[in-house]
């Protein structure tokens, strides 16, 4: 008898040890209405009007879904939280994913959620079927992850909420490419929407959703990560081994190197970079600013929505070195409305190295110095046929033409003829950035004349 126990035991005994070396998955669910809960170690949801609809839990944030005769439907996975914190507080956030989406009709793909005060419902469409939403207009683009996307933002009056039927923003950015798999930096686009005058709220929920509308189709999540109060990327500085001159356009985001824990890369109101996120204190330092033989003013392209003026302090050598300047900047009208500012400076000679001096917050796309006197008008070295900017051929300067000299730089689609000669606008005989900061410039009505 006792050994017979013993063989019992032992047998337990395995087991036990089996399953401590080799955890169990949470088992797959199935769910055909609408349904909340907890699954994998996140938020789930399924809610359709009508219809039919299947979504199948995996582990982790993975889920499976298939839907046809609906009018409308939805299924997610992600967090919520109890609407006592901003994104900010909580830390960044990324979402990762990659899914086989196979839509039939209307119907995106989509990081989703919520805020209160304010109360806002927000996506950033990552895919979508044969509809791409929102259908309003744009206000401006930003780029995240090496992907552009088009902001939007839409109201809903007396429409059903987290807080019952009520009026309510809609924010949304949307590729304007799509894709199944990748990161999202969800905070980088919080940040932008805020720059654009978006204010965001106390944090709800952030998922990932599938959602259809008068469709049908599938899509099968095969991984799905969320991850809160990681470090956001860095702006990365631009090494300069030769001296730059002052009197170019200096693009506020090649700084040599900075003294800050906020300041990070924004995206601007015409689809380029500059820096922002500046506090008190900060600073930023170009190496081997080549002043020549003098410079006597500074002019930045910046924007504001402060309370109080943020003073440019310009010094050579360090953060408390020669002071030749200070640039005062009241608010602008909106963190992502940019105006040129100047402002006149001891006459400064000579390679030196500038450290801009910030006493708040300030977004700041580009600087450049300049002699005090006005240049010469330069003989035209170009055909009188010549239409300097006009890259298309379609006799008009705008931000067409910006774009296509932008994918030149890129080369992602290159120029030649005609339109290669209209691209050197400050005909020096070669096409690079300095031509694509004039072509912004004149664009955005900085200057008159190419």
């Amino acid at each position: 008898m006792k050994q017979k126990l013993l063989v019992i035991f032992m047998i337990l005994m395995s087991f036990t040890i089996s399953f401590t070396l080799f955890p169990v998955n949470v088992h797959a669910q199935t769910i055909t209405s609408n349904q909340t809960g907890t699954h994998g170690g996140y938020n789930f949801e399924y809610w359709k009007d009508s219809g039919n609809g299947t979504m199948v839990l995996k582990d982790g944030g993975a889920f499976s879904c298939e839907w046809n005769n609906i009018n409308n439907i939805l299924f997610r996975k992600g967090f919520k939280y109890n609407e006592t914190q901003t994104h900010q507080q909580l830390g960044n956030i990324t979402l990762t994913y990659s899914c086989n989406y196979q839509p039939n009709g209307n119907s995106y793909l989509s990081v989703y959620g919520w805020t209160s005060d304010p109360l806002v419902e927000y996506y950033i469409i990552e895919s979508w079927g044969n509809w791409r939403p929102p259908g309003a207009t744009s206000k401006g683009t930003i780029t995240v992850d090496g992907g552009t996307y088009d902001i939007y933002e839409t109201t809903r009056v007396n429409q059903p909420s987290i807080k019952g039927n009520a009026t309510f923003q809609q924010y949304w950015s949307v590729r304007t490419t799509k894709r199944t798999s990748g990161t999202i930096s969800v905070s980088e686009h919080f940040k932008a929407w805020e720059k654009m005058g978006m204010k965001m709220g106390k944090m709800y929920e952030v998922s990932l959703v599938v959602e259809g509308y008068q469709s049908s189709g599938k899509a099968d999540v095969t991984s799905m990560s969320i991850t809160v109060g990681g470090t956001p990327p860095s702006p990365q500085p631009t090494a300069t081994p030769a001296p730059r001159s002052a009197f170019e356009i200096i693009e506020a985001e090649e700084y040599n190197s900075l003294k800050s824990s906020t300041i990070e890369t924004i995206g601007t109101s015409d689809g380029g970079s500059g820096i922002g996120y500046i506090e008190n204190g900060d600073y930023l330092v170009f190496n081997k600013i080549d002043f020549g033989s003098g410079a006597n003013s500074f002019t930045a392209r910046v924007a504001s929505d402060a309370d109080a003026p943020t003073d440019i302090q310009l010094r050579l050598g360090s953060a408390s070195g020669t002071l030749i300047g200070t640039l005062s900047i009241p608010s602008t009208g909106g963190w992502n409305d940019y105006k040129e500012k100047t402002c006149s400076i001891t006459n400064t000679t000579g390679i030196k190295d500038l450290y801009l001096v910030f006493s708040g917050p300030v977004n700041i796309d580009y600087f450049t110095f300049d002699s005090g006197s006005v240049a010469p008008t330069p003989t035209p070295t170009s055909p009188p046929s010549q239409n300097k900017g006009d890259l298309n051929g379609d006799k008009k300067v705008n931000s067409t033409d910006l774009t296509i000299l932008k994918r030149h730089l890129l080369e992602i689609s290159k120029l030649t003829g005609t339109a290669l000669d209209n691209a050197d606008v400050n005909s020096d005989g070669k096409v690079n950035s300095t031509d694509l900061t004039i072509l912004k410039r004149h664009v955005l009505g900085v200057i008159s004349n190419l």
